[in-house]
């Protein structure tokens, strides 16, 4: 079995002294899962007695993919009698007493800290689709990797394989390495489907048939397109917050600020005019009388009243809205009505309405930043609006977006950005007084 040259640089990581995870594909067909079945095969007839891991995140959806592709290799490679597969325990057994241990990878509520991986002791693991599990796992699956290392010579190894898509894959492996600064123990090797002269044309053609998203995504390989269904903003209309300049300054004028949480270390205040952000400032390290000194600062020089300003109340802004005698803004607190039809609408709370209107306003290219701000802020800044996303409704059906802890995981740290541009929207369904205090 003849490997593509892609793959054949994966091996060379697979193998060397230096990597620990290995991120493969970033594309369809680039023969990402043949990559990892193949590995664990030549590990478990190099190395008798030791232990693999197969990982997805479920267990169902790896046994009709990952699984169905070790068995038809295994097949081609006509070695099927070296092994026997145990459909409940979910263990390949090779002659020479190897193990392959097909695992659940999906995070559970129950055992957030996925504490069921507690006892494993592997020799190397491979995740197939890795992007759809949490970080905590791939970390969790990492520390596991220890058993008969040292008798084997070897050092820990984990290959991941997916497709594009926004999340710790691309925050860690892809983005890194496209500006040469991935971290030594990691490595990124894309594979499209051009690579691979294998593939038929009617599939290459299905591809380039997919809409503009999934082609990007699946047949270019491009990172920065995202197909979630649950997304609420395009991310062309996301990344035309910088361009938008046929947004005029004119309304009223407002400050909105998100205050950083105790644990968290960014503070964000911004200044609109209308929907036009005329200034921002993030401070990495604040304390509260810095921000409240800044926002009556700023006050002063846009002219400014208190009722136009807005900060985030939770945890330590209260403070803040309580000395400058502005508005506060708390996330879990009552939906209003709809302004317009007075009818009460069905979000989960006032944070997720402000979120569905801002959603609403990026989609319509309706907000303008046009304040300075570096390319790391632009990056941070599209990378948390992408977060914006439904979530799960609850018995009720009430909309929901994703949750704060979710994005962490993703991102790897809190969205203060999207948190400012979200809060904005709150003078945008209220329908209260002005003097009307947000809780």
């Amino acid at each position: 079995m003849k490997l593509l040259q892609k793959q054949e640089n994966a091996v060379f990581y697979l193998k060397d002294n230096t990597t620990t995870e290995l991120l493969y594909g970033g594309a369809a067909g680039g023969g990402k899962s043949l990559l990892g079945c193949l590995w664990l095969i030549e590990s478990c007839q190099k190395y008798p007695k030791s232990k693999w891991l197969m990982g997805r995140s479920k267990l169902k959806t790896l046994k009709e993919t990952t699984l169905a592709t070790f068995f038809d290799i295994a097949s081609t490679l006509q070695i099927s009698h070296q092994f026997k597969y145990n459909d409940q325990s979910h263990i390949i057994t090779w002659n020479n007493g190897s193990q392959i241990l097909l695992k659940d990878l999906f995070y559970y509520p129950s055992d957030p800290n996925f504490d069921s991986l507690g006892s494993l002791e592997i020799t190397g693991a491979f995740i197939d689709e890795c992007s759809q599990i949490h970080f905590k796992a791939w970390q969790i699956v990492k520390s596991r990797i220890r058993y008969k290392l040292n008798e084997f010579g070897l050092i820990p190894k984990i290959l991941g394989t997916c497709n594009p898509s926004k999340g710790w894959s691309y925050r860690l492996f892809y983005k890194p390495n496209k500006e040469k600064s991935i971290e030594p123990f990691r490595n990124f090797i894309q594979a499209l489907p051009t690579d691979n002269p294998h593939l038929p044309k009617s599939y290459i053609d299905s591809l380039l048939q997919l809409d503009k998203q999934s082609k990007e995504r699946l047949y270019y390989g491009n990172w920065e397109y995202d197909d979630d269904p649950d997304a609420l903003c395009h991310y062309e209309n996301i990344t035309a917050l910088f361009t938008n300049n046929h947004i005029e300054e004119i309304g009223e004028k407002y400050i909105v600020c998100d205050v950083a949480r105790i644990g968290s270390d960014k503070a964000v205040i911004s200044v609109w005019h209308g929907f036009v952000i005329i200034e921002m400032i993030t401070f990495d390290i604040s304390l509260t009388t810095v921000l409240q000194n800044c926002i009556n600062a700023l006050r002063v020089k846009h002219q400014i009243p208190n009722h136009n300003c807005i900060a985030d109340e939770d945890g330590v802004g209260g403070g803040i809205v309580d000395n400058c005698r502005i508005k506060g803004f708390v996330n879990n607190s009552t939906p209003f009505p709809n302004n317009v039809t007075g009818v009460k609408e069905n979000y989960f709370n006032l944070q997720t309405q402000c979120a569905y209107k801002l959603a609403e306003k990026i989609q319509q290219t309706g907000i303008f930043i046009k304040c300075e701000t570096s390319e790391r802020q632009k990056e941070e800044i599209i990378e948390e609006l992408e977060c914006l996303k439904s979530w799960q409704t609850d018995s009720d059906g009430k909309l929901r977006i994703m949750p704060k802890a979710e994005i962490k995981e993703m991102i790897g740290r809190s969205p203060d950005y999207r948190d400012v541009l979200l809060m904005r929207m709150a003078f945008e369904v209220s329908s209260k007084p002005i003097n009307y205090k947000f809780y």
